[in-house]
């Protein structure tokens, strides 16, 4: 981790060390530099003093970013379809409550899907790309609808001149071998909610009869994983108290012929069950940088690992990535409900602290106006004087109104550790960052 003699408590400089030498990440920039000894000491005097006296250390001729502005009604580029508010199985810590959003289950009506792909489509022209993802719930239960609403984006897509991209998040139960065929023809990004191997996956996803899942889960996958082409297939690990054993997971999965295995911790739940606590954030960070530093040495060699949380970071730390936000939700991306409800993404299906609109009746404007100010990362506290914040975004919006923000020294620890993985990696395997050693692109989570 960061040598305690160049820790600086900055929003708007961040040193750190490797092997290699002293650098620093400008956060207005999302820039990293790399320093000698006498610019390091200048940039930790000069952090205490603002950006322009940052600024002035670093050399830029350019003003750094000041806070940024919320965007002005985007244009409406992803949704997500809740097709089936129903599950087969009971996770305890699920955000959708087995499915159903606390309310009754149900499935969307082909009327509610039409409208929705519909309206993704209104006011699409040539050259944009559209999102669907389907969700649930389970959203194979929904299958007929499901086809039928990506059948008609297709239709759209050429009609406009556009491009359809498809997703689906399934725990794999259901999955046919005919399913397989239908997201290969049409290029879908699959996701298999997995939540370890065997036992571990049991005990944590299980079916509501009380009987484990993983061996109808694993069934149903390894057709597919054997006949991808076009489609991508990730695992999705949900990461509790009682699965923190990651790299152990991660090497099962890659096994099996998973090319993305990603981890995403649970920081809150309905009923508080499986939420990560401070010891257990020690624990995942420790498990996070244990298979990171294996991807460093599989990417070092040349050889792939499906580190997925590893490649998104690299990724995103080369590109300069400079969020505002941590995702698209109320922006450009909504998830609809079963009903037909636009909600700011799939996490607040029916929560009206996320409600957007509907519909047959479009984005409410004023409302969304109103969420994309209120979360704006140079709007909340304690991101705006955290050097990290435009890496991060602030946090799931979900879950930081439901719960606050208990993981912010772990993300921290994240990516202090990712920023001195992506100087290793440049200096080691240049070749990396254009793509000819990286994993399969559906590394990303």
């Amino acid at each position: 981790m960061i040598n305690a003699s160049l820790s600086v408590a900055s929003a708007d400089v961040h040193l750190f060390d490797t092997e290699f030498g002293p650098h620093a990440l400008l956060a207005d920039a999302s820039q990293i530099f790399a320093l000698d000894a006498q610019s390091r000491d200048e940039l930790a005097r000069a952090a205490g003093l603002g950006r322009e006296a940052v600024r002035a250390v670093i050399g830029l001729s350019r003003p750094l970013a000041s806070a940024m502005e919320a965007p002005r009604d985007p244009p409406l580029r992803s949704l997500s379809l809740a097709v089936a508010q129903a599950c087969n199985l009971g996770c305890s810590y699920c955000y959708a409550q087995e499915g159903s959003f606390g309310g009754k289950a149900r499935d969307m009506a082909w009327r509610t899907a039409e409208a929705a792909v519909r309206r993704l489509f209104a006011d699409a022209a040539a050259g944009d790309r559209l999102h669907i993802s389907f969700l649930g719930g389970e959203p194979l239960a929904a299958r007929e609808v499901l086809r039928d609403a990506t059948d008609l984006a297709v239709a759209l897509a050429q009609e406009k001149g556009a491009t359809a991209a498809f997703s689906i998040t399934t725990n794999g139960t259901l999955l046919r071998p005919d399913d397989g065929e239908f997201f290969e023809r049409h290029g879908f990004s699959v996701t298999v909610s997995l939540d370890g191997i065997g036992a571990v996956h049991d005990r944590l996803r299980p079916f509501k009869n009380g009987r484990g899942s993983y061996a109808r889960a694993i069934e149903n996958v390894l057709p597919l994983l054997a006949m991808r082409r076009r489609m991508q297939i990730s695992a999705r690990v949900t990461v509790t108290p009682d699965n923190l054993d990651l790299r152990e997971t991660l090497d099962g999965f890659a096994d099996l012929g998973f090319a993305s295995v990603g981890f995403s911790p649970v920081l809150r739940s309905p009923t508080g069950r499986s939420e990560l606590s401070e010891p257990d954030f020690e624990v995942l960070l420790g498990q996070m940088i244990t298979c990171g530093r294996e991807f460093e040495r599989r990417i070092a060699q040349g050889r792939p690992y499906p580190f997925a949380n590893m490649h998104s970071a690299m990724r995103e730390i080369h590109r300069g990535t400079h969020r505002p936000y941590p995702c698209g939700a109320g922006a450009g991306y909504f998830g609809v409900s079963a009903e037909g409800g636009m909600f700011a993404c799939h996490r607040f299906v029916d929560d009206e602290a996320g409600a957007m609109g509907h519909v047959e009746t479009g984005v409410d404007r004023a409302r969304q106006r109103q969420w994309l100010e209120e979360r704006l990362v140079d709007r909340q506290e304690p991101c705006r004087s955290c050097w990290a914040r435009y890496l991060c975004g602030g946090g799931c919006h979900h879950e930081v109104i439901a719960r606050g923000r208990p993981a912010c020294d772990y993300i921290r620890g994240w990516l202090e550790y990712c920023l001195q993985a992506y100087v290793r990696l440049s200096v080691l395997r240049p070749d990396y960052f254009d793509g000819r050693t990286a994993p399969d692109a559906t590394a990303l989570s």
